[in-house]
């Protein structure tokens, strides 16, 4: 057996156990088949195996010296196995042979004779080289013909035609032309006019297909001609079938597309010269009369010194002559000069049809007809020049421009249109909204590509742009303003729904495309998918956070562009929780904010503009800290241990405003900014061990306060800072009466561990004295309209005080019932009774319904710029006065009172009867009238949600107060229906996020006994429709309270007492069920027998 080669072994050792190999003769461990054709055909299948025949490798004979290089040998053509080729045929032969195409004949190419061509030497000239060509001659003789060619153009068609003019050297005969100026008529030749067909009326007067174009200028048209005389002599010499059987020929062959661009290049001529020709005749038109004049070469269009442009040589009429000393005008170019020129005249609009809007620099629509004059800058070059203002389209490409200047101006227009649009200044003047035409345009990314701009002009150009539509002024004054209101300071999120989002996704995605979507991640998805749906997410989406705190961080921009990213930040704070998160997860953000806008020590700044403020500090600043924190409890806390505000409250409370080196406005702002930050965290139980660093300031602020309200008249900014320091005294007071497991109010974050409040009963007991006299106060100014519009927030937070003082002191296990029980007495006595008795507090309540969306739903009509990828309440151009959020609105004092009233009549019984005598005003009963009778509900737009919440609570709080004194009374309270009906009208209104008022009003109202109409036979109320509860079904469909039945009870007695009801589902029979009702117990739901809240309950 022979063995393997092993490593080491050398190619003579291979040699020898190939030799050995051969001499055994041993059969191959593989077999060698080789096959003639590779096409895989049998033909050659009967032919041996070549297994005898093996490659064998012999080192003897080989030279020393490698081969020389020669070429192969041509290959042939391989034949197909069945068609196979003779030896002697050439395939290239016989295709030729075979061919019939049109190439054929186009391919047989004679070359003409060239040996008559007369050859045209160069210009000689006097220098070596010829001389080169500089832009700086003269080209007015040209202009006139040049069109719209480049200068280059010109010059090289110049020095062609001053060729073609030069004579040959052979020529001795002088050009005998007609002088300069002279008419000249043309005649046909009898060349020409002997070029007619026998028989046909097609004359050939010249060549139609054949132009020479590609020859020279001097041979192209004697090359056509002479092709043109060719074919005109062969077509003569042919018989007319002839001429039929080659025309059929060709059009068999050639493609109809081609025949038919001949035919109406045919036909484009015969018009042509059927009007030439009639131009021509004596009765016509005059004869075409030509001055020549003659041409310039190039070398002779140089300019020389002291020469002036010709009057004939422009065609246009410009304003100016241009000089040649002047700056980049060595040559003129006249074809760009046209904008020179006068504007056309202003067209006037004869019809309805649409034209494109326009815009001034101050971003005002110009009307179509507006003649405005041309130093204001608003007339161009581009389409409607005649037209002054800027179009968005126009806007849109000036944004991309080379020049920094221009993109910033087209950004500053583009943010004061989106402000105008905001404002409602176009009104119906425009077809469409703005803001969603230039957010389907893109130009949400075109403002975030701006802001990775060099030039700091861009950058303050485009995050002022950023700002315009993202934030509305309006809006954010709304929420401040409101910050002091019953449950104002919880967060509304400006966000899209989420409805309208998946909505627009199962129209747009197919069935197949939904199944397979079942949760899709957003973080995959591209910004400009998010945008579509959410503009905040589609920003986030683009790195927008990171590229802001570069730009505060390293480029310190001046104060306006400081402010502008503040409070871009905030609306992306307010936009959701998420959005709050991202913002303070933003790495060297918050701390760049913290650092640079809200220093402990700054140097004095007066007031005046600010050349910078960094390392001062900033009210705006403070504000997006205070945004950040109302977002959630979670935020609140690392806030205030991460970035060392508790150092930052200190230092911005301790003083008063008017002590702080600060302007007048950003002082008070700064103050109340910051007071309103630590009421939020004092809401989730934090900050409570500044109360007791800072109690002296509080006090000394709670003294000054009846001073400030006595200035006449009242500063806005002071009732603001006020209004939040009685908020801030209103969490503390909330607090120190709560305990830890009370201290959680968001379910959401019931999984954060409660830290205790630092803050006790003890610390807060002395606060009621000093807070009631500034209510008394300001009470005294209800009579007076004007004053009273101006402290408006601190009666509000006044009331809410005192009804959380009297809540956490009801709940102090250490104190003595009768204490603050006499206390309530006292206030009612002095305060309340008198209060509620006053004639000005009947026109609060008449105020209701002018001022109540509810009651008036084209109020919350959706805004005209309203995308609904942006969210916003639609207060740009503010509130009118007469309305939720005016100035003359009843609701945040009423809403107050009321829950003062609640309170007290849920802490002091006695007190209920003589509490409720408010629930009797005129004004109240018919704002719940209107709200109970049918009509158009508002349209749910941001704005309508945000109004109908707090009108929603104002009409839960009522209702409250009734069934409380409902609750006392064995006889049915005079307005039971109505407060019921309202209630049941309440509970189908309530949006998301009121589930807890949907819970309250289950457990109070809706199934108390005291409330609900009796419709006894004996009853005087028997005439009252019957109750349906629509929200509420069972298994079996939604019940139906029918009638009342008495069992074994006395004529005229109410069945109420007993308590026996009959009850029936919805088209079924009706069972009777009966039940007593305990005296503690006067609630329906509270009964488990009733089927109402038991589906389980046997219903026969």
């Amino acid at each position: 057996m022979l063995s393997r080669p092993k490593p080491g072994e050398s190619e003579m050792d291979l040699l020898r156990f190939q030799s050995q190999f051969l001499a055994a003769g041993a059969a191959p461990a593989v077999q060698l088949v080789k096959k003639g054709n590779r096409g895989g055909s049998d033909a050659n299948s009967d032919r041996p195996t070549l297994q005898d025949h093996r490659d064998v490798v012999m080192l003897d004979n080989l030279p020393d010296l490698p081969p020389a290089l020669v070429p192969s040998p041509p290959k042939r053509a391989r034949s197909s196995p069945c068609h196979p080729l003779p030896e002697d045929e050439d395939p290239e032969e016989k295709l030729r042979r075979h061919d019939q195409h049109i190439t054929a004949v186009l391919t047989k190419i004679i070359e003409r004779d060239t040996s008559s061509v007369t050859v045209n030497l160069p210009m000689p000239s006097g220098v070596a080289f010829p001389a080169v060509f500089h832009r700086s001659r003269d080209t007015q003789g040209k202009s006139a013909t040049s069109g719209k060619r480049s200068i280059f153009a010109q010059e090289i068609a110049a020095r062609r035609i001053a060729e073609a003019r030069v004579p040959s050297v052979g020529e001795v005969v002088p050009n005998l032309g007609p002088p300069e100026g002279a008419v000249t008529c043309e005649t046909p030749t009898p060349r020409d006019q002997g070029c007619q067909l026998p028989g046909s009326s097609h004359s050939f007067q010249g060549p139609n297909l054949v132009t020479g174009k590609g020859l020279r200028d001097q041979e192209a048209e004697q090359e056509a001609q002479t092709i043109h005389e060719e074919n005109i002599a062969r077509l003569q010499a042919m018989a007319p079938e002839e001429i039929l059987q080659e025309q059929q020929r060709l059009l068999a062959q050639l493609d109809p597309s081609l025949v038919a661009f001949l035919r109406s290049h045919s036909r484009t001529q015969e018009q042509t010269g059927e009007k030439a020709s009639e131009e021509q005749r004596p009765g016509g038109p005059s004869a075409n009369v030509t001055k020549e004049k003659p041409l310039m070469s190039a070398f002779a269009s140089e300019p020389r010194k002291g020469d002036k442009l010709e009057p004939e040589a422009p065609a246009l009429a410009l304003p100016m002559t241009p000089q040649k000393e002047w700056l980049h005008m060595d040559t003129v170019e006249l074809e760009k000069l046209h904008w020179t020129q006068d504007l056309p005249p202003l067209r006037r609009q004869q019809t309805q049809e649409r034209m494109q809007a326009r815009f001034s620099l101050q971003g005002e629509l110009l009307a179509p007809d507006v003649d405005l004059p041309t130093h204001l800058g608003l007339h161009h070059h581009g389409e409607e020049a005649e037209r002054a203002g800027y179009s968005l389209q126009e806007l849109f490409h000036l944004t991309r421009s080379q020049v920094s200047q221009q993109r910033a101006l087209a950004l500053h227009v583009l943010a004061q249109v989106i402000s105008r649009a905001q404002a409602g200044e176009f009104g119906d003047r425009l077809a469409g909204s703005v803001l969603s035409l230039l957010l389907d345009a893109g130009f949400l990314f075109l403002l975030r590509f701006s802001l990775d701009d060099r030039v700091d002009g861009v950058i303050a150009a485009a995050i002022r742009a950023l700002r315009a539509l993202l934030v509305a002024p309006g809006d954010e004054e709304l929420l401040d303003s409101t910050f002091s209101w019953y449950h104002g300071a919880l967060t509304f999120p400006l966000m899209p729904s989420q409805e309208d989002k998946e909505d627009e996704d199962e129209d747009e995605e197919r069935p197949a495309e939904k199944a397979k979507r079942k949760s899709p991640e957003e973080e995959s998805r591209p910004p400009p998918d998010l945008a579509r749906h959410d503009v905040i997410k589609g920003l986030l989406a683009t790195s927008l956070l990171p590229r802001l705190r570069y730009l505060l961080e390293v480029t310190y921009p001046g104060p306006a562009v400081v402010l502008d990213i503040l409070a871009v930040l905030i609306r992306l704070a307010r936009h959701s929780l998420e959005s709050a998160t991202r913002v303070l997860e933003c790495p060297r953000l918050i701390e760049t904010i913290v650092r640079e806008f809200l220093p402990t020590s700054w140097s004095p700044v007066g007031a005046g503009p600010t050349p910078s403020l960094y390392k001062v500090p900033c009210a705006t600043a403070m504000k997006l800290l205070r945004v950040l924190a109302s977002a959630g409890r979670n935020i609140a806390a690392r806030l205030l241990s991460s970035f060392d505000l508790r150092s930052c409250l200190c230092r911005f409370i301790a003083e008063a405003p008017q002590e702080l080196a600060l302007p007048p406005e950003e002082a008070e702002t700064l103050s109340t900014e910051a007071l309103r930050l630590w009421a939020v965290a004092a809401s989730y139980g934090q900050g409570g061990d500044l109360y007791r660093e800072l109690y002296p300031v509080l006090m000394r602020a709670l003294q000054v306060v009846p001073q400030e309200l006595s200035t006449h008249p009242p500063q806005p900014l002071s009732m603001q800072r006020i209004a939040a320091l009685l908020t801030l005294l209103t969490q503390l007071t909330l607090a120190a009466g709560s305990t830890p497991a009370e201290a959680i109010s968001d379910s959401a974050e019931a999984s954060l561990s409660a830290t205790p409040s630092l803050v006790t009963w003890t610390q807060v007991s002395g606060l009621q004295p000093l807070v009631e006299p500034c209510l008394r106060q300001t009470l005294k100014l209800l009579s007076r309209p004007e004053m009273w519009r101006a402290v408006g927030p601190v009666p509000v937070a006044c009331l809410l005080f005192l009804g959380a003082y009297y809540q956490a002191w009801s709940q102090q296990p250490s104190s003595c019932p009768e204490d603050w029980l006499q206390d309530m007495e006292r206030l009612s006595e002095e305060l309340l009774l008198p209060l509620l008795s006053q004639p000005t507090l009947g026109g609060l309540w008449d105020s209701l319904r002018p001022c109540s969306p509810l009651c008036n739903p084209l109020s919350c009509a959706p805004a005209p710029e309203a995308p609904p990828s942006l969210v916003s309440l639609g207060c740009s151009g503010g509130c009118p006065s007469l309305s939720l959020a005016g100035s003359a609105s009843p609701f945040p004092f009423l809403t107050a009172l009321l829950s003062l009233l609640n309170t007290l009549a849920q802490i002091h019984k006695g007190l209920c009867g003589q509490l409720a005598a408010i629930l009797a005003a005129p004004g109240l009963q018919n704002y719940f009238l209107q709200c109970v009778a049918p009509g158009a509900a508002p349209h749910l737009t941001p704005f309508s949600a945000w109004a109908l919440r707090h009108e929603y609570h104002l009409q839960y709080l009522a209702l409250a107060l009734a069934q409380k004194a409902a609750a006392l009374q064995l006889l049915p309270a005079p307005h039971a229906a109505l407060h019921h009906g309202m209630a049941l009208a309440l509970l189908s209104r309530l949006l998301p996020g009121s589930e807890h008022l949907a819970h309250e009003l289950l457990l109070s109202c809706v199934f108390r006994l005291e409330l609900l109409p009796c419709l006894c036979p004996w009853s005087v109320t028997q005439c009252l429709p019957k109750t349906t509860w629509p929200s509420f079904s069972s298994t079996s469909g939604p019940w139906l309270l029918v009638r009342s039945v008495h069992i074994g009870l006395p004529a005229g007695v109410c069945c109420r007492k007993r308590g026996c009801w009959q009850m029936r589902v919805s088209g079924s029979t009706s069972s009777t069920i009966s039940f007593p009702i305990p005296h503690s117990q006067r609630a329906l739901s509270s009964i488990l027998s009733c089927p109402l809240c038991v589906s389980t309950t046997s219903r026969d």
